[in-house]
């Protein structure tokens, strides 16, 4: 079947890599074919948003700018930005043993991160290549219930199937999309990830760059 593949970048990297630098190399086309194998991978989307410095990482941005440097060797792959913001805000602390019937906690100083219309972005890019019949069956990298109206569409009005990949290995999929969806791979195992890295170093029309010091 033709087939695109739309990934919902942080919820992959949360899902799957965040705790785990020797996978976030990850060379997205090598994760398709293992995942999906058999299938016409006609295009992958990746949706996600610049990251801001962090204090405790100010070389978050870098190193997200050297992989989408490697995602845009793959051929078949498009980068889909949204927006990501990091500001301060004061949240309550609670205990582990908090009791709602105890006094107001106090508040604590926190960086608050958001990041918007990945979601939106994904949807969008759903329906419009489904109204073009850019694809037999679509498959989704992400476990947000958000989707599950596009993909109900896609699936229920236009008659195409959509399929789900959850990213969150300790997580079960969203009861929304499990029931929205044709088929579901519950997890990624860790076998596949290893097995979809791009090489240490790549190569475009910039030159040679190589995989974050950071990740090895």
């Amino acid at each position: 079947m033709i087939t695109n593949i739309y990934i919902d970048g942080f919820n992959l990297y949360y899902g799957s890599l965040r705790n785990y630098p020797q996978f976030k190399w990850l060379d997205l086309s090598k994760l398709c074919h293992a995942l999906l194998p058999g299938n016409q991978i006609n295009r992958i989307r990746y949706f996600t948003a610049p990251v801001a410095a962090f204090p405790y990482d100010p070389q978050a941005p870098d190193r997200q700018a050297i992989y989408l440097r490697a995602l845009r060797t793959v051929p078949n792959l498009t980068i889909h930005l949204g927006r990501f913001s990091i500001r301060p805000a004061r949240m309550p602390r609670y205990p582990l043993s908090y009791n709602p019937s105890h006094s107001r906690p106090e508040s604590v100083s926190v960086l608050r991160t958001e990041e918007k219309r990945s979601d939106v972005n994904l949807a969008t890019y759903l329906l419009v290549d489904c109204f073009d019949n850019d694809f037999d069956q679509a498959v989704m990298v992400s476990n947000d219930s958000d989707l599950t109206l596009p993909v109900e569409t896609v699936n229920g009005k236009f008659g195409k199937p959509v399929g789900v990949i959850n990213p969150h290995p300790r997580r079960r999929i969203s009861r929304e999309l499990e029931s929205a969806t044709t088929f579901q791979i519950k997890s990624i195992n860790r076998k596949v990830l290893a097995n979809s890295q791009f090489p240490q170093v790549l190569t475009d029309a910039g030159g040679n760059f190589r995989r974050p010091a950071a990740w090895s």
